[in-house]
C-alpha cells in the first residue's frame, strides 16, 4: 500500500496551528509585560498559523486512513515541523539570529531536554521566554497526544500515532478511546501545572518565574528565567522543596496520578515501578548525602548563595535535589555537582541513563525496563542450573511475554550503540573525552546539564554549528525512543506493500 502522504501533510498543517496558537498566547505576555517585542510575536505566530490552514486547505480531501508507517512519519516530521516553525520567534525577535541555534534551542525546548544557546536569559524578552518554556510543556505531554484528542473531529482515528509517540514496554490506556486517553492525561498535566504555579506563587516567586518554572517541571524540561537556574533561590529552600515534589510526580506515570486521583490509590502504590522508582530516588539521595556532607565544599558549588538551614539540610536538599533532576531528565540545578567530588560526578553520569518512569515526561532509558533487564539477568543464572524450567520475567505479578523482552534487549543494545556513536560524532568537532560523552548521555536521555565544558553551571553556546545539529538529532531521537526515528532510516520503510 502507497504511503498517504496528504494525510500526513494535513497533520502537518494541524500541529502548524497548534504552534501558531501558542505563540500568540507569548504575544499576549508580551503585550501585558510591554518587553518590545509584541508585534514581533504576533507577526510570526500568524505566519505559522497561515502556513497550518494553507496545508489544511490543500488537503482537505484527503484519505482518512493511517497506517503504522503515516504514524511513524506524523511523529517523527512533525516533531521536526514543530521546531523548524517554533524557531521563527527566536529568529524575528532577534534573540537567536542564527537559523542553526534557533533550531537548537527550539528541539532542546519540544524535546524537553533544557540545553540552552543563550549566554544571558535575564536580558531576553518576556514573550520570548513564555514562549521557550511553553516548548517544554507541549512537548512534554506530547504535541502528538496534543493533537489526537480533537482528532474525532477530522474523523482520523488516532491509535497509529499513540504507538508511535509513547513507544513503551506496555500500552496501559485509561480508556477504550485513546482520543479520551489523550484528554485525561492532558487534564492531569494541565492540573499539575496550575498546582505549582500557585504553590510557587504563595512561596515567593513572582507570578512570571512561577508559571514558567512550572511549566518546565512538568514537563521534566529545565529551561528557567535565571541565569543560575533554580540556584537563584538557594536562599529560600520552600521553592525548591516545591520543585522537587513536582519533579517527582512528574517523573512517574501519568496512568498512575489518574488512578490515584479517581481513589484507586492502592493500586498506583502496588505499582512495581512506582516502587523502585521511589527506593532508587532515596538510595541514590543518601549515597549523594552523606558523600556531599562529609567530603564536598557545598561553598563552591551552591553558586554564591549562603546554606541558610544548616549543612545537613543543605547537604539533603541539594543531593535530593540533583538526583531528580538527573533521574526524572528535568535538568535544573541548584549546585554544580561537578565540583563536589569525582565520585560523585561518576555517579550523576550514571544516573542519566536510568530515567523515570514509563508513561512520564521523563526521557532516558526508564526505571521499567531497567528492571526487566535485571530481572531477566537474574533469571539467566536459574535457567542455567535449570535448562528445562520455564521462567518467565514477572512484572506486576505477571508474566512478561518474551517478546516484549527481547524488546527491551534490542532497545538498550540500540541505546548504548547510539549513546557510544553520539560521543563519537562529538569528538569529530574535536570536543574532549569528558564534554564528549556527557554530551551525547544528556543529548540522548533530554537531560541539560552534561559535564565537562558543557556542565551544569555552563550552556551550549561554545557548541559548534554542526554539532549542534548532531545535538539537536540525538534529543529528537532520545525523545521519541530510537525506533520511531530509526526506523525511517531502513530501507524496507519506504517500499510499497
Amino acid at each position: 500500500m502507497s504511503i498517504n502522504y496528504k494525510i500526513i501533510f494535513h497533520f502537518f498543517g494541524l500541529l502548524l496551528l497548534f504552534n501558531g496558537g501558542f505563540m500568540l498566547l507569548s504575544t499576549l505576555i508580551s503585550l501585558i509585560y510591554d518587553d518590545g517585542v509584541t508585534l514581533k510575536l504576533f507577526m510570526s505566530g500568524m505566519a505559522v498559523l497561515l502556513m497550518g490552514a494553507f496545508l489544511m486547505l490543500i488537503t482537505k480531501d484527503h484519505r482518512k486512513e493511517m497506517n503504522k508507517r503515516e504514524g511513524y512519519m506524523v511523529v517523527t516530521f512533525g516533531w521536526i515541523v514543530m521546531a523548524i516553525s517554533g524557531a521563527l520567534p527566536y529568529m524575528v525577535t532577534g534573540v537567536i539570529p542564527s537559523f542553526t541555534s534557533a533550531i537548537f534551542e527550539t528541539m532542546s525546548g519540544y524535546t524537553t531536554t533544557g540545553a540552552t544557546i543563550i549566554n544571558d536569559i535575564e536580558v531576553v524578552p518576556k514573550g520570548v521566554l513564555f514562549w521557550r518554556s511553553t516548548t517544554h510543556w507541549i512537548g512534554g505531554m506530547g504535541i502528538i497526544v496534543l493533537a489526537i484528542a480533537i482528532l474525532p473531529l477530522l474523523g482520523i482515528g488516532g491509535m497509529q500515532l499513540f504507538a508511535a509517540e509513547a513507544p513503551g514496554p506496555s500500552a496501559d490506556k485509561l480508556h477504550p478511546r485513546i482520543t479520551d486517553t489523550a484528554k485525561r492525561l492532558w487534564l492531569i498535566y494541565f492540573g499539575y501545572t496550575a498546582a505549582e504555579t500557585v504553590l510557587l506563587k504563595v512561596a515567593g516567586m513572582s507570578f512570571f518565574d512561577a508559571i514558567n518554572h512550572a511549566m518546565s517541571t512538568i514537563s521534566t524540561g529545565g529551561f528557567s528565567t535565571k541565569n543560575t537556574s533554580i540556584a537563584h533561590w538557594n536562599d529560600q529552600p520552600i521553592i525548591q522543596y516545591i520543585i522537587i515534589l513536582f519533579m517527582f510526580l512528574a517523573g512517574t506515570n501519568f496512568v498512575l496520578s489518574y488512578y490515584a486521583f479517581k481513589g484507586n490509590v492502592q493500586k498506583a502504590l502496588k505499582d512495581e515501578e512506582l516502587r523502585w522508582y521511589f527506593k532508587f530516588i532515596a538510595s541514590f539521595t543518601l549515597i549523594a548525602a552523606l558523600t556531599i556532607y562529609f567530603k564536598a565544599d557545598l561553598s563552591l558549588s551552591s553558586i554564591d548563595h549562603p546554606m541558610v538551614w544548616g549543612r545537613a539540610e543543605s547537604s539533603v536538599r541539594h543531593a535530593l535535589f540533583q538526583v531528580l533532576s538527573v533521574i526524572t531528565t528535568t535538568g535544573f540545578i541548584t549546585a554544580d555537582y561537578t565540583l563536589w567530588t569525582p565520585l560523585l560526578i561518576v555517579f550523576f553520569f550514571g544516573m542519566m541513563f536510568l530515567g523515570g518512569s514509563a508513561g512520564s515526561t521523563s526521557g532516558g532509558v526508564k526505571v521499567v525496563r531497567h528492571l526487566i533487564l535485571i530481572k531477566n539477568g537474574f533469571l539467566e543464572f536459574k535457567r542455567a542450573l535449570h535448562p528445562n524450567a520455564v521462567l518467565p520475567v514477572r512484572y506486576n505479578t505477571k508474566a512478561i511475554p518474551g517478546v516484549v523482552v527481547y524488546n527491551i534487549l534490542g532497545f538498550f543494545i540500540l541505546y548504548m550503540l547510539s549513546f557510544i556513536v553520539g560521543a563519537l560524532g562529538f569528538s569529530f568537532f574535536d570536543i574532549d573525552f569528558k564534554s564528549s560523552v556527557g554530551l551525547a548521555a544528556s543529548s540522548l536521555g533530554n537531560i541539560g546539564p552534561a559535564l565537562g565544558a558543557f556542565g551544569p553551571v555552563n550552556n551550549y553556546a561554545a557548541l559548534p554549528p554542526l554539532a549542534q545539529w548532531w545535538a539537536s538529532f540525538l534529543m529528537l531521537l532520545g525523545r521519541l525512543e530510537l525506533f520511531t526515528v530509526l526506523i525511517l532510516l531502513t530501507p524496507f520503510f519506504w517500499r510499497n506493500r
